[in-house]
């Protein structure tokens, strides 16, 4: 089954406002390192909504879905730090999609979350939930795939870009320490990824956007690290897993989104078994920065529907 909807993404008035939910904050040893996760209990502990454990991008951190946290007041939310990035230490071996998938799998057991936790993912964070969800069906109920990559990024007009910036991250990870991290951390070079990637015309907000990325985008433990996750990113697709899926999936996608565009959304979805695709109008590749509410209010309808047929 496979459901297309557009939707306009609904307006803030600039930046958001401070961020109220507060989480307990629990170290766990995996593979010998110490991970971060950030539990936040649900607004109302006896609420029927299901835990939803979610998985931040490429370069981010755990700060990058609060808003997205904040919407979904009535859901308790694990959200973790991929290792390497944020708080979170450096796993042994490859920091790639499939060492970060062993990373929730791993988290999962320790917090002792249920078959019915729903999963959800953006952007890089898609291809690790996907991949969670299509080798460890049993531990979720939905997968919620937001700005999830839909196509290869070394293939068509992105590859020459791709490949490019793979050499910035070679280059960063090759120099003397100092000097490769300054390039890493450059403001300028952090700014204009920002700029790429904020489509909202809205002053304010885009100001608290590029704020976040420039507290938050060089927060990484190893520049090995930061390399091994970007080739990850760009040569892995939720697509290589979409088939598999056995659980309804929810895909939001936005109609701005320059890394997966609303074609190659439309034909990832039809490769998951049961999905329903939501696109966002006048939106990017920043959805839990610049619609926050939106995308909670599709996955608060998503949930309460599938609980209810369930």
């Amino acid at each position: 089954m496979l459901l297309q909807r557009h939707r306009t993404a609904s307006r803030s008035g600039g930046a958001p406002a401070p961020f109220r939910r507060r989480a307990s904050v629990r170290t766990i040893a995996v593979e010998g390192s110490a991970q971060r996760f950030w539990d936040f209990p649900a607004a109302d502990p006896g609420t029927a909504a299901p835990a939803i454990f979610m998985v931040h991008g490429f370069r981010g951190d755990h700060h990058g879905l609060l808003r997205l946290v904040e919407a979904l007041p009535n859901n308790r939310v694990i959200l973790p730090d991929l290792p390497g990035f944020g708080q979170g230490a450096v796993l042994p071996g490859v920091h790639d999609a499939a060492a970060y998938a062993g990373f929730v799998r791993t988290g999962f057991d320790a917090l002792g979350l249920g078959p019915d936790t729903v999963m959800l993912g953006h952007s890089f964070g898609s291809i690790i939930a996907a991949r969670t969800a299509a080798e460890h069906p049993q531990l979720i109920s939905e997968l919620i795939l937001v700005n999830p990559i839909s196509e290869p990024a070394l293939e068509g007009p992105k590859g020459f870009t791709s490949k490019l910036a793979e050499l910035y991250y070679l280059a960063a990870a090759r120099l003397p320490e100092k000097p490769g991290r300054a390039l890493l951390a450059n403001p300028v070079i952090v700014r204009g990824m920002s700029m790429l990637m904020a489509k909202t015309r809205e002053p304010g907000l885009r100001r608290w956007i590029h704020a976040q990325h420039d507290a938050y985008f060089s927060a990484f433990a190893s520049r090995a690290v930061v390399l091994e996750a970007f080739r990850s990113s760009i040569s892995e697709t939720v697509r290589d897993f979409a088939p598999l899926l056995q659980m309804p999936v929810l895909l939001i996608a936005a109609d701005r989104d320059d890394i997966g565009s609303v074609p190659a959304q439309r034909r990832l979805a039809a490769l998951v078994p049961d999905s329903e695709l939501e696109i966002l109008e006048g939106v990017g590749h920043l959805v839990h920065y610049e619609a926050p509410d939106s995308a909670a209010a599709l996955i608060t309808d998503f949930l309460s529907r599938r609980h209810r047929s369930a």
